[in-house]
Formats: C-alpha cells, structure tokens, sequence
C-alpha cells in the first residue's frame, strides 16, 4: 500500500485509493480461500475450542458472519446512493484510522469485549457457517468493485454499535476487512491446535 503521510497527532492517514482496494480485495480473496479450506475439515474439529479457551473456528466464522449481516447491506445501500466522483487519495478520519488500526492483527493482540447479540459462544453450529461466510467474502468482493467508482471518503456509513456515528467508507471497509483477518487468524489458531 502507498501511504503518502497522515497526520501522527490526529492518527490519520493518506494513501492512493486503488492501493487501498487492491489490498482489502487481495486480503478478502485470502479470506475466502481459507473458508473454502476450512470447509472440507470434519464438523467435530471446526467446532473445537482451543484449551485455553476462547472460540471455536466456527465460532470466529459466526461471529464474522453477525458482522456482516450488518455492514454488507448498509456499504450497498451507502453504495447505491453514492454521488460523489472517485478521488485517487483517500484520506482517512481520525476515528475511522483509529477503529481500523485496533482491528488490525497484532503479535499481541488486545482482547476486545464482543457485545452479546455478536457473541457466538455456546451456540449449536455446524458448516452451514462457513457457507454463508463464503457468501459473504463474495458479496464483499463485488462491493470493494463497486467502490472502486466512488468517493472513499465522502461516501459514509452507519457502523454497528450506534447509528449516530458515521465512517468514511474507506475506513468501514478497513475496519470489515481487517476484522475478518483478526478472526480468521483465530479460527486458524483454533484448528492448528486440534489438529496438531
């Protein structure tokens, strides 16, 4: 990704715009290429919950997927209003640079507190999970396409804890994306630690 600078105090950040989708679409591809390998392991494994605790691979998947039942329709609907012609910089917010960043996976990860309704602990799971992330991950490519003919920065979207705060869609969809990378890390953790 080409960063042009940002501002260190605000905790933002400039970059070209193609280089920003390019990424998210190469990292959501990742994504769906490693669902479609989760989906030929056996159910007893993918619902497996590491020793040390935390969440089964399908859990990670679910819990993703409660995610995007949120963001997918609200960046189409976004989409399909949007007026403003592309820009070839997008400049982060402040806000939105910051909740991307903390989605971000990190060799120490800081837990975060999953609000209930997106918390899939102790829920009766089976592949149908991985399917309809599948689904998604597809969704989400045909969207990032679709962004690719709008203003990043102009256009904004509702994010998932309250309706009154509004994200550049490049950051929303820094945020979707790297949170999926954060679960899918987990979800891989939690089979290699079946299987192994």
């Amino acid at each position: 990704m080409r960063f042009f600078g940002g501002d260190k105090k605000l905790g933002t950040m400039k970059l070209r715009a193609e280089a920003l989708l390019t990424e998210l679409e190469e990292l959501t591809r990742k994504h769906l290429h490693e669902a479609e390998r989760l989906a030929g392991l056996p159910e007893a494994t993918l619902n497996a919950k590491p020793d040390a605790g935390g969440w089964s691979a399908l859990e990670c998947l679910e819990h993703l997927n409660r995610y995007g039942n949120f963001y997918l329709p609200e960046i189409a609907k976004r989409l399909d209003t949007a007026k403003a012609a592309p820009d070839s910089v997008y400049r982060s917010g402040w806000l939105g640079h910051y909740f991307a960043e903390s989605m971000k996976p990190k060799p120490k990860l800081n837990r975060m507190k999953t609000f209930k309704s997106m918390d899939p602990a102790n829920s009766t799971l089976d592949g149908s999970v991985i399917s309809r992330f599948i689904r998604q991950q597809q969704q989400l490519l045909v969207l990032l396409d679709r962004a690719r003919r709008v203003h990043l920065g102009k256009v904004k979207t509702a994010i998932s804890i309250t309706p009154l705060i509004k994200l550049r869609l490049g950051d929303t969809l820094r945020v979707v994306i790297y949170h999926n990378e954060r679960h899918i890390q987990q979800a891989q953790r939690a089979v290699e630690r079946v299987v192994n």
